[in-house]
């Protein structure tokens, strides 16, 4: 997309979306009407999305209780209209999409020039549902008969859903599947799915893919006069079933009270909450259909009116996150809208029990504060233990930067706390409340800086929350909170996949008591001898480059730096030891290229070797006549169709010319990993230099004991600087992703499979979890709503929740933390919280030698359910 909206090829770099959706996108003008909180929400995760243009509208001025969550709103912005003032911060964010403020009346004729995305209609096409990749599996079997059973090869589920729909390829004998439309299956187990009567086709005979196929599915929607009258709710929380049919009255209820009153209730105002439950009444009376309630929740909806006037960012960033991406949904057809009313409450945030004291109206009435949305639900004193926590925020990504803006708007670390993050974000988030206390650190957390982040760093900290892109990180600062006992708030995301988990100390288990299944891997058969998909190819090249550019070389360097490097090699199983010197040779003698030329040589004996040498062996040990004979081929993920070994043409053709090998080579691993004999670097390729005339050696595999006395000595080669290259994908000068997207085309082409261009390999080969700001948004909100419980020291185990959501579906799951596991040791109960802690001195008032201690443990050990047993000198405690 171009800057300033005009029609220009698409950064795909920047989008995840796809190329089609953001087709879509570049074509929607979008106008979000009402900049408070959550409308700053909207606009701020739509602008990032990508679409043609945005027009923000909202007639009224800056007030104190705007701040609490109108991240682009400052203190001296109050009075001021709030679409012109953040119009030109909002713009910042994307130099691709216009933006644009409207402080006038919403006119039809003015609204002629948006495609409205409020309401979707009785007739709207989502062309994909769930944003996966499209499946595939290999076919072993299929039935002639009415059901048409398709048995997959065992080796992997396939995945398949009923009313999915499918395609078939490179089928023999039942050459009609081949040529056929998609078809909708219905599964029968994770092996096998039904087409249909398949009576009237050949007979099958053996192989073929099947391919699962994005079908556009046609939904119609409710008008909102229908809607009302009989609503489907989302269900977000099983705990809270009867809650969005309660609240649908209520919001209703709201909407009559402030027409009557021209304002909301007010905080904790006790007859306002009697006048909405009225009226909540009246609007139950009038209910026709299925929105009619036999009996209304009064506690439910008097709350509703004691903090309906409050503004929290967390739950704005929530509710923003998921409308923004309906709005996405709107303009592109990707993914499942909500069907069709969605009710979130976290009233559990509220103080704890049936009997727990409500606030009063005067501990949160407003006080011309940035606060005061907030104090308006919670009242003044959590304000003041928010403004108290020193908390450890780690990691600098989106979820950081997202959970770091909505810190400042609670004020967290606002008085005599503290949060500790990178200097960027930290100079970003002082802009929108300069009040907050805030340390930037740029030391990598991990068992290499635990002198900086000591005892003493720890104790002093009130919580931790994790903002990380890896289980190792994740896993560490886990353990470093079960040992000091500090709370931590952990998340992550997965484009439109988002988890939240809160981790309690002496309440909840830890990050690292459950883990994921682990990933899925490929089969070493299908990399290496029977790719049948893209994902094969990728990862393939992914290993050749480790396998050219730095597993040789760090052999290499230890073969010269460490004396036991041949011993240890030599007691290596197989033709391991084989492989390994032959590796070092390469490295130190034979591919040591010491000119351009060298390398052109390197890069076109390589390509003989990979893509043409190496699949006529295949071809050789499995020839194609055997496969087809066998009844069933057993061999993992083997196709039908033999490979194709290639041959060399035109060094100018976009695939076969070596030039992409050869710049990796020269660029990458000469600069980096070889240093040549001449302290000059290789220059550029001369002139109209060709290699189509060069002819590969043929390959004389050297002996173990041959290569040993072959390899040179340390001193020999003491003016080589061996550097071994790490894959960095983000670099588009370092030749890494040609390298990677070269090779796996090239394989692709030897297996028939259709190549991917540069930005599907980065994303696979790179192994990209892309960000998309409404899921960041949403997740860190639910983070937020955890915090504030945390902060006021809940200690019910369902106060808290842990959140699943995916709003590609939409789908979302929340839950209580499961319960730290209890153990038993005699007549002691202890979780991973407890310890012993080994208290008091001798009665000389010396501390307890080493011995002392081990005496005790062990008569603990022993002894424990005695009662006369006396150490007089210290005690134990659990907990």
């Amino acid at each position: 997309m171009a800057k300033n909206g005009s029609e220009a090829e698409i950064d795909e770099g920047l989008y995840v979306l796809g190329h089609d959706a953001m087709k879509r996108m570049q074509c929607s003008n979008v106008l979000i009407s009402g900049l408070r909180g959550l409308g700053v929400e909207i606009a701020k995760n739509v602008i990032l999305g990508g679409v043609k243009s945005v027009t923000l509208h909202d007639q009224g001025a800056t007030e104190w209780r705007d701040l609490s969550s109108q991240f682009y709103l400052r203190e001296e912005d109050v009075g001021r209209n709030r679409a012109e003032v953040s119009q030109p911060r909002l713009a910042e964010l994307n130099s691709y999409v216009p933006v644009a403020a409207y402080t006038g009346p919403l006119s039809e004729e003015y609204l002629t020039q948006f495609q409205l995305f409020c309401d979707f209609g009785e007739d709207m096409l989502v062309f994909d549902t769930n944003g996966e990749q499209p499946l595939s599996a290999m076919v072993s079997m299929v039935t002639k008969d009415s059901a048409g059973v398709v048995t997959c090869l065992d080796e992997a589920r396939h995945g398949f859903e009923t009313g999915d729909y499918v395609t078939f390829t490179e089928v023999q004998g039942m050459t009609e599947l081949n040529s056929a439309q998609p078809m909708e299956i219905k599964t029968l187990g994770p092996y096998t799915f039904s087409i249909g009567d398949t009576s009237s086709f050949s007979d099958y005979l053996r192989g073929g893919i099947v391919s699962q196929v994005k079908v556009p599915k046609k939904i119609s929607f409710k008008s909102l006069t229908a809607s009302m009258a009989e609503p489907e709710f989302v269900l977000t929380d099983f705990a809270k079933f009867d809650r969005p049919a309660q609240l649908h009255l209520g919001f209703q209820a709201l909407h009559a009270f402030q027409q009557k009153h021209s304002r909301l209730p007010k905080p904790w105002n006790q007859a306002d909450g009697e006048d909405l439950l009225s009226l909540a009444k009246v609007v139950n009376t009038a209910q026709s259909g299925g929105a009619r309630q036999d009996q209304l929740d009064e506690g439910l909806l008097k709350k509703l009116a004691y903090v309906s006037a409050g503004d929290l960012a967390p739950v704005n960033a929530f509710i923003g996150g998921l409308a923004a991406q309906e709005v996405m949904k709107a303009c592109t057809g990707k993914f499942m809208p909500l069907m069709q009313w969605l009710y979130f409450d976290a009233l559990e945030c509220l103080p704890e029990g049936e009997g727990a004291p409500l606030h009063t109206e005067e501990q949160c009435a407003p006080r011309n504060c940035r606060y005061d949305g907030q104090v308006a639900v919670f009242g003044r004193k959590l304000q003041e233990e928010l403004a108290k926590q020193r908390y450890f925020l780690v990691g600098a990504g989106a979820i950081g930067c997202e959970l770091l803006k909505n810190f400042a708007m609670m004020g967290l670390g606002s008085g005599e706390g503290e949060k500790m993050k990178s200097e960027t974000a930290a100079a970003a988030v002082k802009r929108m409340n300069p009040s907050i206390r805030i340390t930037s650190h740029q030391n990598r957390v991990g068992p290499d800086t635990e002198r900086i982040y000591d005892d003493e760093f720890f104790e002093s900290l009130h919580g931790v929350a994790n903002a990380l892109d890896n289980v190792d990180a994740r896993m560490y600062m886990d353990r470093r909170c079960v040992y000091y006992r500090k709370p931590l708030l952990e998340s992550g995301t997965l484009g439109t996949k988002g988890n939240v988990q809160v981790v309690i100390p002496f309440l909840t288990e830890s990050y690292s008591s459950s883990q994921d299944p682990p990933e899925k891997s490929i089969p070493i058969c299908t990399l290496k001898n029977f790719p049948n998909a893209i994902e094969h190819t990728l990862q393939w090249a992914r290993d050749e480059f480790e396998g050219l550019f730095k597993q040789p070389v760090e052999n290499a360097m230890q073969y010269l730096t460490d004396p036991k490097f041949m011993e240890r090699t030599l007691k290596l199983p197989g033709a391991q030891p084989l492989e390994v010197l032959e590796a070092v040779y390469r490295s130190l003698v034979t591919e040591c290229p010491r000119r351009w030329e060298d390398c052109v040589a390197w890069a076109r004996n390589h390509w003989q070797q990979q893509y043409s040498n190496n699949i006529r062996q295949l071809l050789h040990n499995f020839p194609p006549e055997q496969v087809k004979a066998m009844p069933t081929p057993r061999l993992n993920c083997i196709r039908p169709r033999p490979p194709l070994a290639m041959l060399f043409r035109s060094p100018d053709d976009s695939f076969h010319g070596p030039i992409r090998g050869e710049n990796s080579f020269a660029c990458g691993l000469l600069d980096s990993v070889l240093v040549t004999m001449r302290p000059h670097r290789i220059g550029p390729p001369p002139a109209g230099h060709h290699c189509a005339n060069l002819h590969p050696p043929l390959r004389h595999d050297s002996r173990l004991e041959e290569l040993k006395t072959l390899l040179p000595s340390s001193d020999s080669v003491s003016q080589f600087r061996l550097c071994p290259i790490d894959f960095e994908k983000d670099d588009d000068t370092n030749f890494h992703m040609d390298f990677i997207v070269a090779a796996s085309n090239l394989r692709a082409e030897n297996y028939d499979i259709p190549p991917a261009d540069r930005h599907k390999s980065k994303l696979i080969a790179g192994k990209i979890i892309p960000a998309i700001a409404t899921t960041t948004a949403a997740v860190v909100g639910l983070v937020c709503l955890e915090l504030l419980k945390v902060v006021q020291g809940h200690r019910r185990l369902e106060s808290y929740k842990n959140g699943f959501m995916n709003l590609a579906l939409p789908f979302f799951a929340f839950s209580e933390p499961i319960a730290a596991p209890s153990h038993k040791y005699y007549e002691v109960d202890w979780t991973l919280w407890d310890r012993f802690e080994v208290k008091g001195l001798q009665p000389s008032g010396e501390e307890m030698t080493l011995k002392q201690f081990l005496d005790y443990f062990k008569l603990c050990c022993n002894d424990l359910h005695d009662e006369d047993v006396e150490v007089p000198y210290v005690r134990y405690t659990i907990r």
